[in-house]
């Protein structure tokens, strides 16, 4: 079987690529911008006729689309969350119409969510900043393209390797410069939210699933780890796993400015289970103590030397 993964240097992606590459009896194709992918494609701005000739050579059984932007303005958002997915699946019809195509979208598409209270597939969709709402664009152009195609609505993802683009990456190299100095202090903004934490390696797995799954998929899955934790607990949690011995000093505001208005994020992950026989094999302890080492091994390389 053919597999193509786009967006695969990604922290997702790049997880979603190794655990693909270990499939018997597959071929794994990578595609990009870059000069060392095997299939040359640019969905942001790449048109539907180039992108249909570059699938019609690769000819996939299966594309997985992990590209996707989570900063930026929202024009560069709109690019590559929402018109690439829908250049993708015009090229798919094009060129590879018998193709699955699963695509990783986001828990941010459901916006605000009520305390207490799982989010599931088919509850309303109100996106809080622009973000969210290109994602959801992205989602809407799958679902109605008429293809073999799933979006999987990933959590909130944490583990080895996590940018420090999100809280849990910034956290952790803000431990590493920190050290064990006792009189450090770790500022950080408001941690009173309430986020569903999915390890990587768990989202790679769910993909895998998707991709391999015989017969038709639900158009939409949950893919978190179906509880939703304190940020400040999260944070607690990743300096006990790094051994910090200073104070974390918390103040109002200075969170991520696209879920600033979404207090509470927790998803029913039930159909996940159902359609895939996928659950979370990691808990957020040994999620945190993986991303705390893959952290500190980077932090203890002395500048200009390779990670092995």
């Amino acid at each position: 079987m053919r597999i193509l993964v786009l967006g695969a240097t990604g922290y997702l992606g790049g997880h979603v690529v190794d655990r693909l590459r270990a499939l018997p009896s597959t071929r794994l194709l990578v595609g990009g911008r870059s000069p060392d992918a095997d299939v040359t494609v640019d969905l942001a701005r790449g048109g539907p006729r180039d992108l249909a000739e570059a699938l019609a050579a690769a000819a996939p059984a299966v594309v997985v689309n992990c590209a996707g932007a989570t900063g930026g303005d929202a024009v560069t958002l709109a690019e590559v969350n929402a018109r690439g997915p829908a250049a993708l699946c015009a090229a798919l019809r094009a060129a590879a119409p018998a193709a699955r195509l699963v695509h990783l979208g986001s828990a941010a598409e459901y916006g605000p969510g009520t305390p207490g209270l799982r989010v599931t597939e088919s509850d309303p969709t109100s996106p809080a900043a622009p973000y969210g709402a290109s994602k959801l664009a992205g989602t809407v152009a799958v679902t109605a393209s008429g293809l073999d195609a799933v979006v999987l609505r990933v959590g909130n993802p944490v583990g080895p390797g996590a940018p420090s683009t999100g809280l849990p990456g910034r956290v952790a190299a803000l431990l590493g410069d920190a050290g064990r100095d006792p009189d450090a202090t770790l500022r950080l903004g408001d941690l009173s939210a309430h986020r569903d934490f999915v390890d990587v390696r768990d989202v790679a797995r769910a993909a895998e699933l998707a991709a391999t799954a015989v017969g038709p998929l639900p158009p939409i899955l949950n893919v978190g780890g179906g509880e939703a934790i304190p940020v400040r607990e999260l944070v607690r949690r990743l300096a006990t796993a790094a051994g910090f011995r200073g104070r974390i000093a918390e103040a109002g505001g200075g969170g991520s400015a696209r879920s600033a208005q979404v207090s509470w994020q927790c998803s029913d992950i039930t159909a996940a289970r159902d359609a895939l026989g996928w659950r979370p094999s990691h808990s957020l302890d040994a999620s945190l103590t993986a991303l705390w080492a893959a952290a500190g091994a980077r932090s203890a390389r002395p500048e200009g030397v390779p990670a092995p």
